[in-house]
């Protein structure tokens, strides 16, 4: 991929520092810390690591170039942060599977040691190393908690949940605990944790970061080697160096905690992130430790609301997903029955959107594109209006405009709008989970397939959440003001009141039964008839204008 004043520098720093009589780890694309496993402990001067970039990974889907950008930048900063402190660094490219770039270190430099890879993909791109000794993992130190305690807490079997299992974590590590009993007298805040937002207090704008030679050149490489790949590149909001995390941190802690609880849930045209912390795409990739947040957090002198409702995304959420991600093989093992699995990588309807397809890039052992579990037997098309044709719904072009700015949107905006939408037009979950993987700066198959195939979609249904996760215009309105600038009127003709109403009718032989969804059903089965067929044909003239790329307004629904 290039290397100029990256590779310059790293042959600098790497003079006299000796490969030989030294033990090798290879570092993953999301584990760049030095404050976990081999090199937090042992000997600088006693390790080499090796390193990895890959365009053919780059190339597998469409992803967003903030995420690219992202990837490769803090792994080159790494690669010389590691070099500075005594490290030997072998740096290589492939353009293919990882172990087509390890095979041949392994056999200069010996089996090589890896913390158990976070990614599945990953794991089964390495497998094959693994099998013939020239790789050995161990285990990854970033997690929080272990498999024991996710099953003893959710549940030895599905159907698995996130409150038994938060509940039981927080009385095994005592955290958020006195005298064995929960501060504020409960677990959880969640329901504290609902007021929209006017304005007021100001939200803080993120961060800017100082660019530097290899931020500028990787932007260029960016913008030379992927330039069909679609979003914005922002080089002044890219955090790559350990400095630039740290002060991601510091503004997380100073300007966004102490009110991130009670504003949690809002959406807002004024803020994409409001005090949402931003740390996601940092924290995946191990830039912060969700340890060390974790602990500095219940130290704060912040309201009790949202420290609880900020440790329970991490030690809750964060873990209880990449647990039900391992513990099913990535969704391909099922109570209900094993789904089929994708052979290549889907590219999130990028090809309809564009008109040029994306090549599937998959050999005969390479890893696959996925498992597609659909509950609901949902088979349309992802929609262009998430690529950025215009739908004519403010909220889902809002935040697609959000998403392709920044590679970032904060859960609410995910679920409520995104994944809600698309579960209301009967969207393919497969597509808008890939959809999901590319566009996001933070997403991996163990965060983004839980939170989009499960909770987004329903896909495999009670495995996980307990309910599909929809609403009408009524929650949008309430928790944002993106009904404000839209051609249509949330108490009067907003077609998403519609497709709600036509989605239970749609499914109700699989969801009548679900207790969650008692009060709905049997507000559906008392609505009119002359209601339920508007609601079918609202539903079908918005599968049909958006699948053409049309925007809708209030004169197609009359």
């Amino acid at each position: 991929m290039g290397e100029t004043f990256f590779g310059e520098e790293l042959r600098k720093l790497q003079q006299g520092l000796k490969p030989r009589g030294r033990r090798w780890l290879y570092i993953p694309y999301d584990q760049v810390t030095d404050s976990l496993g081999p090199l937090a402990r042992e000997d600088p001067k006693t390790l080499g690591i090796v390193l990895v970039e890959n365009p053919w990974k780059a190339s597998r889907r469409p992803y967003h170039r903030q995420k690219l950008a992202l990837i490769l930048a803090n792994l080159r900063h790494f690669a010389l942060e590691q070099s500075q402190r005594g490290v030997a660094v072998r740096h290589a490219v492939t353009r293919g599977p990882y172990r087509t770039a390890l095979e041949p270190l392994v056999k200069e430099l010996g089996p090589l040691q890896v913390m158990e890879p976070a990614e599945r993909e990953l794991r089964a791109d390495l497998e094959p190393l693994v099998k013939a000794k020239a790789m050995m993992f161990i285990p990854h130190e970033g997690w929080l908690t272990t498999r024991d305690q996710f099953f003893s807490g959710a549940g030895e079997s599905p159907p698995w949940r996130m409150d038994s299992f938060y509940r039981q974590v927080r009385r095994e590590t005592g955290i958020l605990m006195k005298g064995g009993r929960p501060e504020g007298g409960k677990i959880s805040f969640d329901q504290q944790n609902r007021m929209p937002w006017k304005g007021e207090p100001p939200a803080p704008s993120p961060p800017t970061f100082p660019r530097d030679p290899i931020k500028e050149e990787v932007g260029r490489l960016i913008s030379q080697l992927f330039p069909h790949h679609p979003g914005s590149l922002d080089l002044n909001h890219l955090p790559a160096t350990s400095s630039d995390a740290q002060k991601l941190w510091e503004w997380a802690k100073n300007k966004c905690l102490p009110l991130f609880g009670p504003y949690e849930d809002a959406m807002s045209t004024r803020s994409r992130g409001i005090f949402h912390t931003r740390l996601s795409a940092l924290l995946n990739i191990h830039r912060l430790l969700p340890r060390k947040i974790l602990t500095e957090v219940e130290k704060m002198k912040i309201p009790l609301a949202s420290k609880e409702g900020f440790i329970r995304q991490v030690l809750g959420w964060r873990e209880f997903v990449r647990h039900a991600h391992s513990a099913t093989d990535g969704f391909r093992e099922l109570p209900r029955g094993n789904p089929p699995v994708a052979g290549v990588p889907g590219d999130g309807g990028y090809r309809r959107w564009s008109g040029k397809p994306w090549p599937s890039l998959r050999g005969p052992n390479d890893p696959d594109g996925g498992a597609e579990p659909n509950f609901l037997d949902c088979q349309f098309p992802l929609p262009p209006a998430y690529w950025g044709e215009k739908s004519g719904l403010s909220c889902l072009d809002r935040v697609v405009e959000d998403v392709w700015a920044e590679g970032y949107s904060h859960h609410i905006t995910r679920l409520m709008v995104l994944s809600n939408l698309g579960t209301l037009l009967d969207v393919r979950p497969r597509e808008i989970t890939d959809w999901f993987w590319i566009a996001y700066t933070d997403a991996y198959d163990w965060v983004v397939e839980p939170n989009v195939l499960a909770m987004g979609t329903f896909a495999v249904g009670e495995l996980m959440t307990t309910k599909p996760y929809i609403s009408g215009a009524a929650y949008i309105d309430r928790m944002s003001d993106y009904c404000a600038e839209c051609r249509f009127d949330p108490r009067k003709n907003c077609p998403i009141a519609h497709l709600y109403w036509a989605f239970l009718s749609r499914h109700e032989p699989l969801l009548n039964k679900n207790p969650r969804l008692f009060m709905a059903m049997r507000s559906l089965a008392k609505r009119e008839a002359g209601l339920k067929r508007k609601d079918r044909a609202v539903f079908k003239i918005l599968q049909k204008l958006l699948s053409e790329g049309k925007a809708v307004g209030p004169e197609n629904l009359s």
